[in-house]
């Protein structure tokens, strides 16, 4: 017989455990009782005793409130409150070995398959400079968007 509110799958069970003891054991390291959480990040107190222990699981938002009260980071947080979406953050983390430009300007197949030019990508290294693109697909998707504001 499982306990109420336990997963349908036992794999989730001991990152639910491992989120919960996180949560609880920097609440006490904060000194903070359960109820005094609970009023931080507006929910009830036995809400915060039934996500220590594992029974519930905090709303993106819940998750984000948490973080900030217990000085903890929130994307480890969501990962160990939600345990299926790893995977997720491990395919986006492909991406980190280098800059997504570092990782554009290397690709020369993909500057053959798209045709670019090199104004174009003097162009497109002007637009790193600008900010931090998350993939080398976003140099793609400027450099389309250029050409259809260009074209004639």
């Amino acid at each position: 017989m499982t306990s109420r509110g336990e997963g349908k799958d036992p794999a989730v069970r001991p990152r639910a455990n491992q989120f919960g003891k996180l949560i609880r054991d920097r609440r006490r390291l904060l000194n903070l009782t359960q109820e005094e959480l609970a009023r931080r990040i507006r929910v009830s107190m036995p809400f915060v005793g039934h996500l220590e222990t594992g029974h519930r699981r905090p709303s993106e938002k819940t998750i984000a409130k948490l973080a900030k009260v217990l000085g903890l980071d929130q994307q480890e947080l969501f990962v160990l409150a939600n345990p299926s979406t790893r995977a997720l953050f491990r395919q986006h983390s492909r991406y980190s070995a280098g800059s997504a430009w570092d990782q554009f300007k290397g690709n020369r197949q993909l500057h053959r398959a798209h045709k670019i030019s090199l104004t174009e990508m003097s162009m497109l290294e002007r637009a790193a400079l600008l900010g931090e693109a998350e993939s080398p697909e976003d140099f793609i998707f400027i450099l389309n968007t250029v050409r259809r504001l260009l074209k004639p």
